[in-house]
């Protein structure tokens, strides 16, 4: 996924109006048509830049040329608003097939009824996706028992270090444990004036990827209990995580000379982004980075590790957090069976996941591919696809609200951090409520 989508998707989230008055469910004239006949289909996608639309370009060509009765028109740079009224009007030019970045929206889309249930489709092709994508991409495709989304390539997140650096410190390695991170951090962090000549770690939650879902990832924790209430409060992994940023963040030189700091570093999508350049030594990011750094010219050895865990979680070492492209099939579409084959080929076939993988420079979105001989990568590349594949990484759960529970978890991450907001317990408590408010009024 393009790298300035992926980090507005967050954002977006918010404000997302998805189909709250769509067709609910499949209708029995959109999946009556005979997909051996010859026909056109609409597909939308999101990405725009000019090397990720020729690749999907390519990958529905490899479609067309295995399914030489069905074309497909594509629509690129479709953000989920576009696709959202589409879906809602239908029509001859509306998709049959979508694509979105947002995978918090993932519950929004199948409580709507904007997307069909894909469970009858994988059951009649003989296919099992718990046995054919990563337990955590599996998870997140799918919301209340209906798999309305398939993944389509995936995001996994790691640590980034300047191995440099490392060397200078006297640091032999990355870090594993939390403990670790901590003590690396501060010995790699190199005061200079009222800042910094070079800062072990940006902690920071409006730093560049160091997000509370990111974070939190490494502890495990449960969103949701049995009854769908918010488990902010009452799992222990929560307080654990926000404790120990807000630890980090004090450690560092305080919440104020942070921001400080931040405000005057290169922007996250530019080449003079502070892990390029060296200002910052460790920086939690996705797979992209790799290329990125690559191409800004960084002048040190770079290194790539699995994020650390919790100490008391020492054994689960090499997990991370996941998320990725979502697929489906408009519930208006009038050609579902020929839409089920052009999403069963880009999502399920393994030649043509690692080919689109190779061109995109994403993470393979099937446990086959991710273990295929075709596919093409930087050694480094190897920690995010293990990433992938570890049972233990973990995703954030869909809700039928998207992504709003998100952004209220982040939102009082910067109150804590910043220190506007000092009882820790009574915030989480307070957050909570509000989240369990927010899912009420949205069913």
């Amino acid at each position: 996924m393009p790298e300035v989508i992926r980090k507005t998707a967050f954002a977006l989230t918010a404000s997302v109006a998805l189909l709250t008055t769509a067709c609910t469910g499949q209708s029995s004239s959109g999946a009556n048509d005979d997909a051996s006949k010859e026909t056109t289909i609409n597909f939308w996608h999101a990405w725009s830049a000019p090397s990720e639309t020729k690749a999907v370009n390519a990958l529905v060509a490899r479609f067309e040329k295995a399914h030489p009765n069905i074309h497909v028109n594509v629509v690129a740079n479709m953000t989920d608003d576009k696709i959202n009224q589409a879906l809602r009007s239908g029509g001859d030019k509306a998709p049959d097939v979508i694509s979105s970045f947002t995978t918090n929206n993932v519950g929004k889309f199948c409580s709507s009824g904007a997307l069909v249930d894909l469970n009858p489709f994988f059951k009649k092709a003989g296919i099992d996706p718990a046995t054919t994508f990563p337990k955590t991409m599996n998870e997140y495709t799918q919301f209340d028992g209906n798999r309305c989304t398939v993944p389509l390539l995936g995001d996994a997140y790691g640590l980034y270090y300047n191995k440099t650096a490392f060397k200078k410190a006297g640091i032999p390695g990355p870090p594993k444990t939390w403990s670790e991170f901590e003590t690396d951090a501060k010995k790699l962090t190199i005061p200079e004036g009222d800042g910094y000549k070079q800062l072990g770690f940006m902690p920071d939650y409006h730093g560049w990827e160091t997000t509370t879902e990111h974070y939190f990832a490494q502890f495990s924790p449960t969103y949701f209990d049995t009854q769908g209430k918010s488990n902010l409060a009452k799992d222990p992994a929560f307080a654990k995580g926000f404790t120990l940023q807000k630890k980090l963040v004090d450690e560092l030189g305080g919440f104020q000379k942070l921001e400080k700091y931040r405000s005057e570093l290169g922007d996250e999508w530019g080449p003079k982004h502070p892990f390029h350049t060296g200002q910052v030594a460790m920086q939690l990011d996705g797979e992209w980075r790799l290329g990125m750094a690559l191409d800004a010219g960084a002048k040190f050895d770079i290194g790539v590790a699995p994020l650390p865990v919790p100490d008391d979680q020492a054994p689960r070492y090499g997990k991370g957090y996941i998320t990725g492209t979502i697929a489906g099939i408009a519930a208006t579409s009038k050609k579902q069976n020929a839409a089920w084959e052009l999403v069963k080929y880009m999502t399920t076939d393994t030649d043509a996941v690692v080919g689109f993988a190779n061109d995109i420079h994403n993470v393979p979105s099937t446990l086959a591919a991710l273990k295929s001989p075709k596919l093409k990568y930087d050694p480094r590349f190897k920690t995010f696809l293990d990433i992938a594949a570890n049972p233990d990484s973990t995703t954030t759960p869909a809700s039928i609200n998207g992504g709003q529970y998100l952004v209220t978890i982040q939102q009082f991450g910067y109150d804590y951090e910043s220190g506007k907001a000092k009882d820790l317990t009574a915030g989480l408590a307070s957050t909570a409520r509000q989240i369990d408010t927010d899912i009420a009024q949205a069913k």
